[in-house]
């Protein structure tokens, strides 16, 4: 009697053993293609004083996001408690601008109030540039009485 009490128990705990593995199974995750479901966007910030320095970090910024074939793209400007200035920048992927724009902007003076047009001007001479072969750009600031400040951006040799 014995006998057959553990012969019962030992198919019992089999059965019991099959269920799971065959449970495990089920819920195992099958094999498919992956799928994106996140990405990010490479970012670089700096910090800077002036109108300048901001022209500076954004050429710095070109540099970084050139390793992803990207431009820099300023996304968010703040002012730090020690009086500078913080812009972050995406890599985005290039965009040529139109001939509309490269007309409208043929004289590569622009006059601009703010950190994010002061970025826009020198994006958009910087493409006109590029769409003429000169990859050097040079440029030269100027107070306005009423507030707002001049740019003028020079292309210079290949």
């Amino acid at each position: 009697m014995m006998e057959t009490i553990h012969r019962v128990l030992r198919q019992g705990v089999r059965s019991v053993s099959a269920a799971a593995v065959l449970a495990v199974a089920a819920c195992a995750p099958q094999t498919t293609a992956p799928v994106q479901v996140q990405s990010s966007t490479p970012t670089v910030t700096y910090k800077y004083q002036n109108d300048q320095q901001l022209l500076d970090v954004n050429q710095n910024a070109a540099a970084f996001c050139s390793r992803y074939q990207a431009v820099p793209q300023a996304v968010d400007f703040s002012d730090n408690p020690d009086g500078s200035k913080a812009v972050v920048f995406n890599c985005e992927q290039a965009v040529t601008p139109s001939p509309q724009q490269m007309q409208t902007n043929s004289s590569l003076t622009y006059t601009y109030g703010t950190d994010a047009e002061l970025l826009a001007a020198q994006r958009n001479a910087q493409a006109y540039c590029m769409n003429g072969g000169q990859s050097q750009m040079s440029s030269e600031i100027a107070p306005n009485p009423d507030g707002t400040k001049t740019i003028m951006f020079k292309c210079n040799g290949p």
